[in-house]
């Protein structure tokens, strides 16, 4: 195999975490909360920026990696999971900037660590269970369908997490 493609495995299985058991897209959500941290402490328009570069570059390296693997969305795939992480508090985080609820900085991670324990727990009960659209979009091709249903699950926690903490200021 050349180097190119085991990077792109590397990148794709989650620097390796998608090789874990059990449960690799939770190892991954697991890496993609640590890398959250120093992203949330970017300006919000760079975090935003960053989070959509990572999810559209995420599409091919994932499509490459299922062709490297020889399987339809390999359970080892992992950097769906990775990129979609921010999008569960990146709502709270643009929120709090706005002065809507009570979040300046999300990094505060003993202030706000159930909010973290709670994007983590929901992504990942929306992403194994798929409901609704988040189902239907897994069947698109390829690294889209790969990585969009979690962009969509990321979305939909974020919003839940918006909505919860609007409801308790």
């Amino acid at each position: 195999m050349r180097l190119f493609d085991r990077v792109i495995l590397w990148l794709a299985e989650g620097f390796g975490s998608g090789r874990l058991r059990p449960g690799p897209g939770t190892w991954g959500s697991l890496v993609g909360c640590f890398l959250s941290v120093p992203l949330l402490s970017l300006p919000l328009w760079l975090a935003v920026s960053v989070t959509l570069a990572a999810i559209l570059l995420a599409v091919p390296v994932c499509s490459r990696a299922e062709t490297l693997l020889g399987k339809t969305d390999p359970g080892s795939v992992v950097l769906d999971e990775i990129v979609a992480i921010p999008l569960t508090l990146l709502p709270l985080q643009a929120a709090g900037l706005l002065g809507g609820i009570p979040f300046r900085d999300l990094t505060l991670l003993p202030a706000h660590g159930l909010w973290w324990l709670a994007a983590f727990a929901l992504f990942r009960a929306l992403d194994i269970g798929k409901p609704g659209p988040i189902g239907a979009l897994q069947h698109l091709p390829r690294g889209w369908g790969i990585v969009m249903d979690d962009v969509a699950a990321g979305l939909i926690t974020g919003l839940l997490l918006l909505a919860a903490a609007a409801l308790m200021h």
